[in-house]
């Protein structure tokens, strides 16, 4: 082996000038700048949605077959901002027909909380492969996005049952996250302890061609000038091991030539081997220690993996919310129309009796102010619909800019159903089941796992640092005579010469002196470090005991918010059951006194200010039936959402929620077909799925 390209310069930077220059070319080429995601057009067809692959950032990019692979960044699909095809086979002839199970599976695919909270399990991913190689963790969102405007979720209040946070992948904080104090500055002791050596290898190596001259100052240099010419290649190893081990090889490369008259060799060759190897014995010792990141790192896929269920059951309690909200707000429409239609026929008949002389034109007046506030109520009605409509293709797409989606009507093909016989459920199997579901306490208990687990390296973290090191090395010598050394070709060898090597001796030689114990460097120690007083460690173990006890107490509060959620929930149910059944009886009450007094009236013992009235009756007693049916209906939905069962009771799976592409058409409970359609919005056949 020798380094003969060394030897001259131009030949070996221009072979490096080459090699730097064909990388260079490769990275540019996989590395461009992806393009800007173009905002859909409204003349683009609509396209079979790709699935959203999820695990595809665990395992880093292998040297084989590419060896260049690791060095090259990835490249991140620009984001889907077309509507699923679900949605233009859902349209009938300008209008959405809608159903409660399409309206669902259009937010699995659609909803553009999912589609971002998506996005936390791959960065959730990319922190698992960081920790592999011994890096620290950057964390990952586990909040529920709620940036979908329209009906609220549940809880007591009104309000969410999660805390608050915020990020771009999260607007609410699951059990992982770290809270915010005075200026916003509030660290926690996850991921402290013993510092870890990366896990990947790291090779440096130093590749150098040094010219040096510099004019004489002594008459000992010999030379008029002396002239040094120096290459050097030097190569390093370093990997740190899970076990608190740490590998370094060192191997060091010199050839230089002089002019210098006391110089004995020239070319000389000068190589060095060395290899440690460090054991931490207090400090860093055992698995947890060194591996806390990567533990810490997959219960925070586990609990962004728990955090997305939460985000479904979020999503589909809010859509089913805005579907009976849609319902409402389209029967409240022809409720007022029916009503209008009555006050309008009333004002022509007064109209016509005031010809003939048989009513007095008083009544005209009375019928038409009833008409005026019937028509006002109307538009309210419509423009409230309007908004329902609105929001719900909001909600079930990503985006709005086509044309026929905006202006077309959202119609809700089903209607709420009220089972003759509600089954009684016990209060206490309702919060077995919330226990045993609710995503909430499997975030607290991940983090608790994770705290336990933080405990113990922080604990490790107070001991001294003792380490065990061994190494071994040695050094090689060789190279030519230097023909301008006063000690050269004198036999015997002046005062001061000593013998010196004859004939070349080769890098494979040199090379040989590294192992053979001609120089040998061999050793082992202990390394001790003890920090006098130790008060930070011990801040730091202090305070994540603190924060584990801290931990403990919120499992408790979550559990016991759960178990008010649940009853509060089921008193909900109760509650509004009872309020259905009296507002149907005011229905049915009105209705019998409009009828009575329409016969009063039509004996002349009435007056038409008393069937107006009657009538205005009836109207509000038909919207208060809608209204405390729709409640009805969204305290079912709560209470599924109380106790954790959303999902299950719906046959929503969540692995085809996951990929954003759903083949099996959920199953919505406590719904029915509208009986009643308009005639230009019969559904022609369910669309089938896409494959």
């Amino acid at each position: 082996m020798s380094f003969v390209c060394l030897k001259s310069p131009a030949r070996f930077f221009a072979l490096l000038t080459i090699t730097a220059a064909l990388t260079t070319g490769v990275w540019a080429q996989d590395s461009q700048p992806a393009a800007a995601p173009q905002a859909p057009s409204a003349s683009k067809p609509a396209v079979q949605p790709q699935p959203f692959r999820v695990g595809e950032y665990v395992e880093g990019k292998s040297h084989f077959p590419n060896p260049i692979a690791p060095y090259l960044g990835r490249s991140v699909p620009l984001p889907n901002l077309m509507n699923t095809p679900r949605l233009d086979q859902l349209m009938v002839n300008g209008k959405l027909m809608l159903s409660m199970n399409d309206a669902v599976a259009l937010a699995l695919e659609n909803n553009l909380d999912i589609a971002i909270s998506r996005y936390n399990l791959d960065i959730a991913d990319t922190d698992v492969l960081r920790t592999k190689a011994g890096a620290s963790l950057l964390g990952v969102n586990t909040g529920v996005v709620l940036g979908t405007p329209g009906g609220g979720v549940g809880g007591i209040g009104g309000a969410t049952s999660a805390t608050a946070s915020g990020g771009t992948g999260g607007t609410t904080l699951g059990g992982g996250g770290a809270g915010s104090g005075t200026l916003g500055i509030v660290s926690s002791t996850l991921g402290i302890g013993s510092p870890i050596n990366s896990y990947d290898p790291i090779l440096i190596g130093t590749l150098q061609l040094d010219r040096f001259r510099q004019t004489a100052s002594s008459a000992f240099i010999g030379v008029p000038f002396l002239d040094q010419n120096t290459s050097t290649a030097n190569f390093s190893y370093n990997q740190g091991f899970v076990t608190g081990t740490n590998l370094s090889v060192g191997f060091t490369n010199t050839r230089a030539t002089t002019n210098s008259p006391f110089t004995t060799l020239s070319p000389q060759l000068n190589s060095g081997f060395k290899a440690t190897l460090t054991q931490h014995l207090l400090q860093g010792f055992g698995f947890v220690p060194n591996k806390r990141f990567i533990i810490i790192a997959k219960n925070n896929r586990a609990l962004t993996d728990v955090a997305f269920r939460l985000q479904i059951i979020t999503t589909v309690d809010q859509i089913q919310n805005m579907y009976w909200d849609l319902v409402n707000a389209y029967e409240n429409v022809k409720v007022q129309q029916d009503a209008l239609a009555l006050a309008e026929k009333t004002l022509s008949d007064n109209k016509k009796q005031v010809e003939i002389g048989t009513l007095a034109p008083i009544e005209i007046v009375r019928a038409q102010s009833q008409v005026a506030t019937n028509q006002q109520s109307l538009i309210v009605a419509k423009t409230n619909l309007e908004l329902q409509q609105l929001l719900m293709k909001n909600a079930l797409s990503r985006t709005l800019v086509d044309p026929a989606l905006i202006e077309a009507e959202v119609i809700p093909t089903d209607t709420m159903r009220v089972s003759a016989d509600e089954p009684v459920v016990p209060s206490q199997d309702l919060v077995n089941d919330a226990l045993n579901h609710r995503p909430e306490l499997a975030e607290s208990r991940i983090d608790l796992a994770t705290r336990d687990l933080n405990i113990k390296a922080v604990k490790n973290s107070l001991r001294p640092t003792l380490d065990l090191f061994a190494y071994y090395g040695g050094s090689g010598l060789g190279g030519v005579q230097n023909p301008a050394n006063l000690c050269s070709n004198q036999t015997p060898p002046n005062f001061g010469c000593a013998t010196a090597p004859t004939g070349t001796v080769g890098y494979g030689s040199t090379l040989d002196q590294l192992v053979n114990s001609t120089a040998p460097d061999k050793g082992v120690g202990l390394s001790l470090n003890i920090p006098l007083r130790n008060r930070t460690a011990q801040a730091n173990q202090a305070r994540s005991q603190l924060e584990y006890r801290q931990a403990q107490m919120r499992l408790q509060q979550v559990e016991n918010e759960i178990r008010i959620e649940v009853r509060n929930a089921q008193f909900a149910l109760q509650q509004n059951r009872a309020s259905v059944a009296a507002a149907q009886a005011a229905v049915d009450l009105a209705e019998q006194s409009l009828d009575a007094e329409q016969k009063k009236y039509a004996l002349g013992a009435s007056t038409t200010t008393l069937v107006l009235q009657q009538s205005s009756a009836l109207t509000q007693s038909r919207s208060n039936l809608i209204a405390a049916r729709a409640s009805y209906e969204k305290a079912r939905v709560e209470l599924d959402r109380a106790t954790g069962l959303l999902l299950e009771h719906n046959s929503i799976d969540l692995a085809e929620a996951q990929s954003g592409v759903v083949n099996k058409l959920p199953n919505v409970p406590y719904v029915m077909p509208r009986s009643e359609m308009p005639p230009d919005t019969t559904p022609q056949q369910q669309p089938p799925p896409p494959q």
